[in-house]
């Protein structure tokens, strides 16, 4: 028997189940795969690749030589399920034909990811990284929507074709390697996109400490000018009595060209350090 189940239908199928898979489901410690003698249990959260919504939902599969259920928590993933469980073939095949379905467009939903985010890195270094960040923080989130959803299914697949407890034939196995092989890389290409993204960011933040260093710089040269004129205005301040500068009849135009020079010496100091 094949069918796609909501989780509150189980006790009317509960003769063609393990006591204990009731069990398992009903306490929600259902492992990524749990593999017993005659049958084996798998649980992964399905995350929609082909559109921009980050919902997940748990589904619930349950093999074993004669049976073959899909159980879901939700109408969203009941629904998927029925599209793409077949009908009129052996359970390795429909299992099969399910995970074909399910990975299908995932790699060119993956190329066309990978297209935006090598379009936001031209688009920063053309016009200047201000929203850059905030663009490689939403596509992290994504990735790791993708990261974890294919490390359930490698974790699943990894399962079957080991085949411990022997329910599949030659054939089930040699189908099941080939959607195995398929996840395998597909979880690479994420990863590699993981690192992609994380090196823009890096290299994103690595030119906002540059223009950041770059207006510091400003600033100190703005203060290093200031601070010999805050002294001679300081020392001239002070008014004591014999201070011959205060009578002198040249003393202001001479406290002016002082100032002047003092402010051209340091430029062409700093010119020469290469300070800006």
């Amino acid at each position: 028997m094949q069918e796609v189940l909501f989780t509150e239908q189980l006790p009317e199928y509960s003769q063609y189940l393990e006591t204990r898979t009731l069990e398992y489901i009903h306490r929600r410690v259902t492992e990524s795969f749990e593999g017993f003698e005659t049958f084996d249990l798998m649980a992964f959260n399905w995350y929609d690749v082909n559109t921009e919504d980050t919902a997940v939902s748990r589904i619930l599969i349950y093999v074993d030589r004669d049976d073959l259920f899909f159980i879901c928590e939700d109408a969203r993933a009941h629904h998927r399920c029925r599209e793409l469980l077949p009908g009129g073939q052996s359970n390795e095949r429909a299992l099969y034909s399910f995970f074909v379905g399910l990975l299908r467009g995932d790699p060119a939903r993956l190329d066309q990811l990978e297209t935006q985010i090598t379009d936001a890195e031209d688009a920063a270094l053309a016009s200047g990284p201000a929203d850059y960040l905030a663009r490689i923080r939403e596509y992290r989130k994504q990735l790791l929507h993708l990261k974890r959803y294919y490390q359930q299914l490698d974790v699943i697949l990894d399962n079957l074709t080991a085949n411990d407890n022997g329910l599949f034939t030659p054939d089930g196995l040699r189908l099941l390697s080939i959607i195995h092989n398929r996840v395998e890389h597909l979880s690479s290409q994420v990863v590699h996109l993981r690192d992609y993204v994380t090196q823009m960011r890096e290299a994103c933040q690595a030119q906002i400490d540059l223009e950041q260093n770059r207006l510091m710089r400003a600033f100190t040269v703005i203060t290093a000018l200031f601070l010999p004129l805050s002294l001679i205005a300081g020392w001239y301040g002070m008014n004591f009595t014999h201070m011959p500068e205060l009578d002198w009849r040249y003393g202001y135009p001479a406290v002016i060209v002082l100032s002047a020079l003092v402010c051209v010496i340091l430029l062409v100091w700093f010119r020469r350090r290469r300070w800006f």
